[in-house]
């Protein structure tokens, strides 16, 4: 059982025998009301359950919530319970967003990668968990719970293929997942191959792809779930499954984390995999163009000039920007669905995180309601995003001599004249960008996909629905 109480609380507020085991782990100093802290009971007195853990939040907020059970989890991951009953913090008002938190915290607690790792540990044995509530409100806490867990399932999705290793996880990897994905949820699924792609005239895309061995991929999925000939929205995702930076060739130092390049596609596979769940009243399409960014030969080198698919052409003064060069194919092909909305969700630049940290995800758009809609799916789905500016200013960074426009700025500002690049393409419907090259993944002892953003994308195209 996870008892999750706040600062404020007197242990009279709890029911007996929970109170009088808060009183007596205060008196002895065993656990501070403190957010962040926690203590693990072992066959506590009074109680049926087995085990008991106290574990506090800051006040009754959903953020509050998801933290003070992240700080339970330890104590119960390597134990053999199976059910955990759950409650609120007193006093806490249930909203959406503790169900994201509730769900969020528990999927982190007994995710295992174990794809490459057969050494990997056991998951955790929890199979079940209970929210204890009263009867007050009750089928809006099952929804909620409800969505919350199909998200979760997404989100799984995401973090799964994210981790994968570059040669597990390549252009036809990814198609083939969405394949599956489709035969088994019933979205619909079209893969482009390199001719076809040719066909189309996407030169920017061909020119990132030129230098790898490992063939393109442009992925086209449907989820029909809105009335027919409806608008659809649409998601764009990066799909570089390895990045070298090409010619322009990054420091070897963390490189391999550059298989996490591919998270914009990862989410929008776990998405479209959450929609499929779920079932709601909106037509979407995802489109992910795939391949990797290697040095070779056949490189496009710093210099080249390449026409779009749009017709406008790019001088690639940088290769290790190749991800908007992608993408800027992809938002041209957006045009033939007349959408409600496009959003392009990518690890585009370091400069974002730079200037956002690992918290939120940039967001960039000219559109205040498209802004507002995703900021309040993000803070409903606890998956954050800031918006950033895009003043026509910044625009004048990517004039070239010799092309219509160069393919990057200078250094300041970079998040920013990357997507002042990508609204060059995305100029026919609704349009939103959102940078997550600081929280798609983290490093060090935790290093690992985080499944974002699909927590605020299936969010967002819920509140759409009709």
């Amino acid at each position: 059982m996870v008892v999750v109480l706040n600062a404020a609380l007197s242990s009279q507020d709890l029911p007996t025998p929970l109170a009088g085991l808060l009183a007596d782990a205060l008196k002895t100093q065993d656990l501070a009301l403190k957010a962040g802290r926690s203590l693990y009971l072992h066959r506590p007195a009074g109680l049926r359950a087995p085990r008991l853990v106290f574990t506090v939040a800051a006040d009754g907020s959903a953020k509050a919530y998801r933290h003070a059970l992240s700080a339970a989890m330890p104590a119960l991951k390597h134990s053999a319970a199976r059910h955990l009953a759950v409650t609120l913090p007193p006093q806490a008002s249930w909203s959406c967003a503790h169900a994201h938190a509730l769900v969020s915290a528990l999927e982190e607690a007994v995710y295992v990668y174990r794809h490459t790792k057969p050494s990997a540990p056991p998951a955790p044995a929890v199979s079940k968990v209970s929210l204890l509530v009263g009867k007050d409100g009750l089928k809006a806490v099952q929804h909620d719970l409800a969505q919350a867990r199909a998200i979760g399932l997404g989100v799984a999705v995401a973090r799964e293929w994210a981790n994968r290793p570059g040669n597990h996880c390549t252009p036809t990897h990814l198609a083939d997942e969405a394949r599956r994905l489709g035969q088994a949820h019933g979205l619909k699924v079209e893969v482009l191959d390199r001719k076809a792609v040719e066909k189309l005239g996407m030169g920017a895309f061909l020119a990132v792809a030129q230098g790898s061995e490992q063939p393109l991929r442009f992925i086209v999925m449907r989820y029909d779930g809105g009335r027919r000939g409806e608008p659809p929205h649409v998601l764009v995702g990066k799909g570089i499954t390895f990045d070298t930076g090409g010619i322009s060739i990054k420091p070897a130092a963390e490189m391999d984390e550059m298989k996490f390049d591919m998270s914009g596609a990862a989410s929008v596979l776990g998405t479209m995999r959450a929609l499929a769940e779920l079932k709601p009243r909106v037509n979407v399409v995802g489109l992910i163009p795939a391949c990797e960014n290697m040095p070779d030969g056949r490189s496009v080198k710093p210099g080249d000039v390449v026409t779009s698919l749009s017709g406008q052409t790019i001088e690639i003064l940088n290769t290790d920007a190749e991800g908007r060069l992608i993408l800027c194919d992809a938002l041209t092909y957006a045009e033939r669905f007349k959408p409600a909305s496009v959003v392009d969700i990518a690890t585009l630049t370091g400069a974002c995180v730079i200037a956002l940290g690992h918290h939120h995800s940039g967001l960039f758009t000219a559109d205040d309601a498209l802004a507002e809609a995703l900021q309040t799916a993000g803070r409903e789905a606890l998956d954050t995003c800031w918006r950033m500016p895009l003043d026509e200013e910044y625009d004048e960074a990517l004039k070239s001599n010799f092309a219509d426009m160069a393919n990057v700025g200078g250094r300041a500002g970079g998040a920013i004249t990357a997507a002042m690049f990508l609204r060059r393409f995305a100029g026919k419907y609704r349009w939103a960008h959102l940078d997550i090259a600081g929280t798609a993944w983290k490093s060090g002892a935790a290093k690992g996909a985080t499944g974002r953003p699909v927590a605020l994308l299936t969010r967002y195209l819920l509140n759409q629905a009709r």
